[in-house]
């Protein structure tokens, strides 16, 4: 089965580089699924983890905090504002920045509160929670 290479890279440091058969990623206009020799094509992404697959060896989900795809004929690079691996999150820290925004959302009283900022620092936290499978 054919490869292509998989680079996710942050504004600090490249996060992943490797050979994969397929990515799944969530865009701003829906799922999209990347194989070898796909058309090229640049989009943005919304805060959702990626899957990755590579022939033998299980399916790999990293967590990608929105950004952009560039699709190339034998390679992928997602500029990511950040992305971790499941081993890089800390759980407690992801849980505690979701109460924090679940709190924030909960509070309307409050004329202060950026809605939307508090929103996608909740979406972050659930999505890093859910890649850590804890």
């Amino acid at each position: 089965m054919s490869t292509f290479l998989l680079e996710i890279v942050t504004p600090e440091r490249k996060v992943y580089a490797e050979q994969v058969n397929m990515v799944s990623v969530k865009g701003t206009e829906g799922e999209l699924g990347i194989l070898p020799n796909h058309i090229p094509l640049v989009t943005p992404l919304r805060i959702a983890p990626i899957t990755v697959k590579r022939t033998g060896s299980k399916d790999e989900v990293i967590a990608v905090n929105g950004g952009f795809m560039e699709v190339r004929k034998d390679k992928v690079v997602i500029l990511a504002e950040s992305a971790e691996l499941p081993e890089q999150i800390d759980i407690d820290r992801a849980k505690a920045a979701k109460d924090r925004a679940e709190k924030r959302l909960a509070d309307t009283k409050q004329d202060n509160v950026d809605f939307k900022r508090a929103e996608a620092s909740l979406q972050r936290a659930v999505n890093r929670i859910g890649v850590s499978g804890k």
